[in-house]
């Protein structure tokens, strides 16, 4: 399954695991809008989805990766350091699932600003 996600100084697109119950769910909602936030090189939004954590959710992730924050009902997408971060990894606030890796530079995530509007929808791409 493949969403792009946009906001106003740019887009992505992201290949997602159709077979996880937290992608099924982000699907059903989609498309949405939401706000940005930003927390360290991480860019992560509210959905409006609700998901347990999964049996496989991780805390430290590749840049890029596409994860949904379940004490926040949120996409989280780190594409750097955090605050947590030791060194240069990508440590999320809590363990996350795994939904799948965004296409192309994560380091576009940069120019998300906090506040920014993002919409995420499916795409045929």
């Amino acid at each position: 399954m493949r969403i792009r996600i946009s906001w106003p100084a740019g887009n992505l697109t992201a290949t997602l695991d159709a077979g996880t119950p937290t992608t099924r769910a982000l699907a059903k909602a989609l498309p949405l809008a939401s706000t940005a936030r930003t927390w360290g090189e991480e860019v992560y939004f509210d959905t409006g989805v609700s998901v347990p954590r999964e049996t496989d959710a991780r805390q430290v992730v590749e840049p890029g990766t596409v994860a949904f924050w379940t004490d926040g009902d949120a996409l989280a997408l780190p594409y750097g350091p955090t605050p947590l971060s030791q060194g240069t990894e990508c440590r999320l606030a809590s363990p996350c699932n795994i939904l799948g890796s965004l296409d192309g530079d994560a380091g576009l995530l940069a120019t998300v600003r906090d506040g920014d509007p993002v919409r995420v929808e499916l795409t045929e791409e």
